[in-house]
């Protein structure tokens, strides 16, 4: 199999591929996979081989998702990879339509990371897609909540309270929390605050502007509320982040 570079992460820096497509083969709800960085296959799990409906992995390996999926969703999984592969930013329990076993149509949460050689330069991604079935919930309550999510994806630098996201989802609140709760560890208020801050995190490393312009253009109130939160959940304030990600985006003395 061929090899990719290892994950920057310390606990999981001395795992090889083969190892990690091991442990991932104990979580069947779990599709695991590497990819290069021209998007090409090179370490897959059973689970994927499923639900792709292909019988060997080499019949996988060194393909893209656009020889696999079909168009609307190979177009979203490039573009997906291919923000990554140039940003260097990781996806993180992105909710989206992907597959089940033998192509059948699922709601999963995605996440993707960077890899990088031992200088920094992005040399490909790794990811799972986890499946979302609620236990007891009938398949339109995931659509109506991903619904809500992207509706929330598209609208978070407006006014919104829980009742409000709720709504889209065309749930009671208290439902909608708890639907919310089981599927991400999120309340709410905490997926409008998760999207915000997301956003802003994305503006402060790709342009110039202001603090204060990224916070209203985000949704929050003003520059202290945007500080007090940001700080809160990645533990340095905006300018710090800005910082340090423009420090470790230099490319390095050769």
């Amino acid at each position: 199999m061929p090899k990719v570079a290892q994950f920057d992460a310390p606990p999981l820096a001395s795992l090889c591929p083969q190892t990690m497509v091991e442990l991932f083969e104990q979580l069947p709800e779990v599709a695991f996979f590497a990819k290069d960085a021209l998007g090409r296959y090179t370490a897959v799990n059973a689970s994927l081989l499923r639900r792709t409906g292909l019988r060997e992995r080499r019949d996988l390996l060194g393909k893209t998702v656009r020889d696999v999926f079909p168009p609307d969703l190979a177009a979203r999984f490039d573009a997906q990879d291919a923000e990554v592969l140039r940003s260097g930013r990781p996806v993180r329990d992105q909710l989206e339509l992907h597959w089940y076993t033998d192509r059948q149509r699922g709601w999963c949460l995605t996440t993707k990371f960077p890899l990088r050689d031992p200088r920094g330069a992005i040399t490909g991604l790794v990811g799972i897609s986890r499946d979302v079935r609620p236990p007891g919930e009938t398949p339109a309550v995931p659509a109506a909540v991903a619904h809500a999510v992207a509706w929330l994806q598209e609208n978070y630098p407006s006014p919104l309270t829980a009742a409000s996201l709720a709504a889209q989802a065309h749930l009671s609140p208290g439902r909608f929390a708890r639907i919310t709760k089981r599927l991400f560890a999120l309340s709410p208020q905490q997926m409008i605050t998760q999207t915000r801050l997301q956003a802003a995190a994305a503006l402060l490393e790709s342009g110039p502007s202001s603090i204060a312009d990224i916070a209203l253009a985000c949704g929050f109130a003003d520059h202290s509320a945007f500080t007090r939160a940001f700080k809160t959940a990645l533990g340095s304030t905006p300018s710090q982040h800005r910082a340090q990600h423009r420090a470790t985006a230099r490319p390095l003395p050769s």
